[in-house]
Order: structure tokens, then sequence, then C-alpha cells
């Protein structure tokens, strides 16, 4: 039920915010995590400037102001949420009126990855398989890890809640779920499928994850990940505080671009939803582009005589 509200605002006996959200669970597959990173950018807009169904040009132009404290990736990402919100009330009905207009628009610089060279990959994938030539579980695992992680590009979070079911017997490929529960082939590199063999056997009890764990969730964390790449870091002699399982990530979509991978393809390994995503890696890639235009380009060619 739906009655006139102030500034073209339709009144209705539900919670915009909660329908909002609903949609973004129904409709776009947004993950929990995502939709309580959306909960809180509303509700800190909430806080600032009262229901912010409600809210007008005027009183969004104080957000500057009133978040001037947070960092311009921060502010960001909460414009960004109130920008969806309210292109969903206009397009539900619930307003007239489009005010986000009004919103700051911090100037936001993406941070390149942190990067690792061929030779530091290779040392830490030198150590990592030392340690595993005596099949100690732990340090296959590691390996098996490692391989996944650099050799199909998987989210530290995808690779540490891998189901069994994904890792088919025969095919290539692994079966991932990413963000927002989007579906994707990956594949498996002739090495990684080697790791896999070794550890799948060593595995303890019957958990349906690759990587089992006693902890609540079944299977190991995220963060047990992290400390265990940064231990052999340190072991490899690496500088620990560039090595994460995300770096790992960004490594294999940088050298899969050096190595002369589309960018479309890419995108598809990395499992983006939007290709500006992707093109963060191509920053690598301008000593290449210059040497391909020299030596591809027609003005580039001598002429003949």
């Amino acid at each position: 039920m739906r009655e006139p509200g102030p500034r073209g605002v339709q009144r209705t006996t539900a919670d915009p915010l909660e329908t909002f959200l609903n949609m973004l669970s129904a409709e776009r597959g947004a993950s929990r995590n995502t939709l309580d990173a959306y909960r809180r950018d509303l509700a800190a807009a909430r806080e600032a400037i009262g229901d912010p169904a409600l809210a007008d040009g005027t009183a969004l132009a104080t957000l500057g102001e009133a978040w001037s404290n947070l960092a311009a990736s921060s502010l960001a990402r909460r414009c960004s949420a109130l920008r969806q919100f309210y292109g969903f009330l206009v397009d539900e009905g619930l307003r007239e009126d489009d005010p986000s207009s009004a919103l700051p628009r911090p100037s936001t610089r993406r941070p390149l990855p942190r990067l690792l060279g061929h030779e530091e990959v290779a040392r830490f994938f030198a150590r990592s398989e030392l340690e595993a030539e005596g099949d100690r579980p732990d340090a296959v695992r590691l390996l098996c890890q490692l391989e996944l992680l650099y050799g199909s590009g998987l989210r530290a979070s995808e690779l540490v809640s891998l189901p069994l079911n994904a890792v088919p017997r025969d095919a290539p490929f692994l079966h991932v779920s990413g963000k927002g529960g989007q579906q994707r082939m990956v594949p498996v590199s002739t090495r990684a499928r080697q790791a896999l063999s070794r550890w799948l056997p060593l595995r303890l009890g019957d958990s349906r994850f690759v990587f089992p764990s006693r902890g609540a969730a079944g299977h190991m964390t995220r963060v047990r990940l992290f400390q265990l790449l940064r231990d052999l870091a340190v072991r490899a002699d690496i500088d620990p505080t560039r090595v994460s399982p995300h770096v790992l990530r960004h490594a294999f979509a940088t050298h899969l671009l050096e190595g002369g991978a589309d960018l479309r393809v890419l995108q598809t390994l990395l499992g983006h939803a939007d290709i500006a995503t992707t093109q963060i890696y191509t920053h690598v890639e301008s000593s290449r582009l210059v040497a391909l235009v020299n030596s591809r380009h027609p003005l580039a060619r001598p002429a003949s005589s």
C-alpha cells in the first residue's frame, strides 16, 4: 500500500531498504557479505541524514562533510550504494526524483596490485616442492593450494571452500562458485592436477571439502591460508609482506597477459563481472604494447625500396 509522501516520495508499508536488499539478492545474486556491506553503508547514511529514502539533494550534499574522515575509497563505496538505492526507488515508483547527483564525488585512483616477479614465483614453488618431497600432508596440501592459486587464479575464498565434487576425475576443469554465486569453469594445469592427485589421498575423514578443517565452516579459513603462505615466503627468502593469496591471483593474471592472453579470456578465468576490473592488469603490458606497435603497425615498417 502506497500513499504520497514528502518530496515526491511514495510512502509504503514495506521498508524500502529491505525491499532494495531483497532485490539485490533475488535479481543480482548478491552474496551475504555484499548484502551486509550495503546494509552498513545505508545505515551510516541513516545516522547522518535520517531516513535516506526521504532525503533530498540538500541533505545528501551534507554527507561530504559528515563523512570527511573516511578514506576516498570508503566514501566512494557509500555513495555508490546510495546511488543504486535511489535508482531502485525511482525504478520501482517509490520516488519521482533521484537526488543522488548531490552526493559527493570523491576522486579515487585504484591502486595497482602488488606483484611477484617470475623469479620470485619460481623460488616460492621451489621451496614448496622441496618441503613436499616427503609427502608430509601439510606440505603437500600447501603445494596443491599454491598450484591452484597461481595456476588457476582462484580467489582465496573459492580455494578454501572448494568442494570435492568441483574436481572432476577426467575433465581438466574445476567448477567454481564465485562472487554472488556465479558459476564458472576454471582450467586446471597439469601441475595442479598432479598436486591434487597427491593431496586427495592424504585427506583425513569424509569431509565434502578438498581442504577440510575441524573448524565450524568445515574447511580451512582464508586467514589460515594467508598465514601459511606468508610463513612459506619467509622460508623461501621472500618478503612476507608482499605475499598473500590475492597477490598470487594477481601474478596469475599478469603473467598470462605477458604471455599473450586475451583480456576477455582473462576476465572469464578470473570471474570478473565487469571488464573494467580486469583492465587493471594491463598496466604491466605497457612495454609489450609499445613493442607490438613498433613491430606491427604499418607506419613502423621500413619503406620498401
